[in-house]
């Protein structure tokens, strides 16, 4: 599931996928409303780790519950790369994904964040997206991460150009969602 925040959090983009995760709709969850569905006990954590993250313009990884309005909880994996515009490579925001996790007996989920390399979960059915745009920010998002083990770093500054691209291809997307509503 992709989501786009800007520099001071406020979440610009979420996939539809939210909604069935949670039952918030697309709309309630933009800006800080979002924020009303991470659980309680999470939400210092995922605010600490969002406001570091952008002071330092450095990627973010943050685990995490969701409560969904069927009063369910969910354990999610999220984190973002900070994309950079013009003019001066300003710092623009974050585009990132987030899945469901699955829990393992073995190992208890517990909630963390981390300012540093973001390295994606492996998707969950419940948050593989239908959209081709977002779709492509997911494989995007995963390159990023495989680039540094890789030994790729040349690469780098062309995928962070390419993540820069599909973000504002996400943000004029919402603007027009927007305006025909």
């Amino acid at each position: 599931m992709i989501f786009a925040i800007d520099p001071i959090g406020s979440l610009s983009h979420i996939s539809q996928e939210w909604t069935k995760l949670t039952g918030q709709t697309v709309a309630a969850a933009l800006d800080q409303g979002w924020l009303s569905c991470v659980h309680d006990q999470d939400r210092p954590v995922v605010k600490d780790v969002l406001t570091r993250a952008a002071e330092r313009t450095s990627e973010f990884s943050v685990r995490f519950r969701l409560c969904s309005t069927d009063g369910s909880r969910r354990w999610i994996g999220a984190g973002g790369v900070p994309s950079f515009g013009p003019p001066d490579r300003t710092f623009l925001g974050y585009l990132g994904s987030m899945t469901e996790l699955v829990p393992d007996p073995a190992n208890a989920l517990q909630t963390y964040g981390q300012i540093g390399r973001f390295v994606p979960p492996p998707a969950h059915p419940a948050t593989v997206t239908n959209d081709h745009l977002e779709s492509i920010a997911d494989h995007l998002l995963i390159a990023n991460a495989m680039i540094e083990d890789d030994g790729a770093k040349a690469a780098l500054p062309g995928l962070r150009q390419a993540l820069y691209e599909v973000g504002r291809a996400l943000a004029r997307k919402v603007d027009a969602e927007r305006t025909l509503n």
